[in-house]
């Protein structure tokens, strides 16, 4: 097995096929201004025991795109050289192997998106996006045991958390000490927030929960559960739904067995249960009980962005996969890729990856800018997660009764990329937010004349 601690020295590996952004000249030093509490990408540029402070960073900081490239290209190495060669084992143990967490952990993957002020490295969506492409090269559940601390679970903390929220639990999850669970979905309410049954109840100065969630990422290895819950009857002040931090070992939480899925081995979920549990109000994110429903709203919207561009990239594995078999595999004395129907395939490929390249980029630069936080989210994430579905479809084709076969990648690929038609909003819940946003703009610009 790959030892993680030679990454620093290794090559980019031997998938060249797509290259994200400009890699830059690797044989200098990053750059990046090192925050006290800021773990980097860059670990063998920035030696603590070398640094020299600068003032503390504020949430406004920004990495460049110098040091940036630099941290994409450590990313890209760690994909390729040490997850890549044991995709089979994280499938066929259901787990990502300890040295890989470890190493995840030192590189500061569990805080790439909180702000520096906070101890997390602070990429911005765009960066996002561009980490997302790589890191859907290989099983997602490397992603996923870090995604929920950087995007649904955490951006309702940075978003909407209390300066005391913040600091109580930003910093240990951006040192991947702390692993947070975002508990929205129940048996009952999926897509559709309002439809929420989980209740929260005063109690004195505290509240009380009880409810049922399912489906909840990383819940068996979870130190805090980010929990939606209804405190009144929606009504003309709001929707009544407030969020809340609830540490796993708070009692009456229990956590159900590992769910059993198609695919996507390694990424654990499970259903979370809450009975009486109790927290204080300081446990009410933004101290207030109308944040719920707006902070799920737009957490759930920028992640899925990400989710768009994990897509592209498991996408861009598929191809590469399809490519590099069609070019070798042989029929007849012949390679495949020589057949007109085979490359009409890779060509449908391509163009579909190319475009969803294209879209999720636009997406996240509207989303930075402002312009567009509603609609095109919700069109990243529809076009990419299901094109993936076909690009995946097309890859098992292409390799025939090859591709069927466990310890193939297109295979797995072709299980993994199906959920992301499903989670953090279906294909049919992104029709109906774009089809109605547009109407609802239509009606917007008419009004005003």
């Amino acid at each position: 097995d790959h030892h993680p601690g030679a990454l620093g020295e290794e090559p980019a590996g031997d998938g060249e096929a797509q290259t994200l952004g400009a890699a830059g000249d690797h044989s200098r030093p990053v750059r990046q201004k090192c925050h006290r509490n800021t773990l980097l990408l860059a670990p063998r540029y920035c030696a603590l025991s070398a640094i020299v402070f600068d003032e503390p960073m504020t949430s406004a900081a920004v990495v460049g795109n110098d040091d940036f490239a630099e941290i994409l290209a450590q990313t890209r190495r760690f994909v390729r050289a040490a997850v890549i060669p044991r995709e089979t084992d994280i499938a066929d143990n259901d787990a990502v192997p300890d040295d890989l967490r470890e190493h995840a952990k030192r590189m500061g993957l569990f805080g790439y998106a909180i702000p520096q002020e906070w101890g997390g490295l602070g990429l911005d969506i765009t960066q996002d996006v561009e980490l997302a492409l790589e890191l859907g090269y290989t099983s997602l559940a490397l992603r996923s045991m870090f995604g929920t601390n950087n995007g649904i679970a955490g951006q309702v903390l940075v978003g909407f958390g209390t300066d005391q929220q913040k600091s109580r639990w930003l910093e240990p999850m951006a040192a991947g000490e702390v692993v947070a669970s975002f508990a929205l979905t129940e048996p009952g309410a999926g897509s559709n927030p309002a439809g929420l049954r989980t209740t929260a109840v005063r109690d004195g100065a505290d509240w009380v929960i009880n409810g049922q969630k399912r489906w909840i990422t990383n819940a068996p290895i979870a130190n805090l559960f980010v929990v939606f819950a209804r405190t009144r009857p929606a009504d003309d002040e709001g929707a009544g739904i407030a969020v809340f931090l609830v540490p796993a070992e708070a009692p009456g939480v229990e956590v159900g067995t590992k769910d059993a899925k198609m695919g996507q081995e390694g990424a654990w979920t499970s259903d979370v249960y809450f009975t009486d549990v109790r927290v204080g109000a300081d446990a009410l994110i933004g101290g207030s009980e109308d944040i719920g429903y707006r902070a799920a709203l737009t957490s759930l919207a920028r992640g899925r962005i990400h989710i768009a561009a994990l897509a592209v990239g498991a996408a861009q594995r598929a191809l590469d996969e399809s490519v590099a078999f069609a070019a070798t595999a042989t029929q007849g004395g012949s390679t495949i890729g020589g057949f007109q129907l085979v490359q009409a395939m890779l060509a449908d490929q391509q163009a579909g990856v190319m475009a969803g390249r294209a879209l999720v980029r636009d997406a996240a630069r509207k989303w930075l800018s402002g312009e567009d936080r509603r609609i095109a989210p919700s069109v990243a994430k529809l076009f990419c997660t299901e094109m993936a579905g076909r690009v995946a479809d097309n890859a098992v084709q292409i390799h025939g009764g090859t591709g069927y076969m466990r310890g193939v990648a297109v295979e797995r690929i072709y299980r993994e990329v199906r959920l992301l038609r499903l989670y953090e909003g279906t294909s049919e819940i992104q029709r109906l937010i774009i089809g109605g946003g547009l109407v609802k703009a239509h009606r917007a610009d008419n009004a005003r004349g």
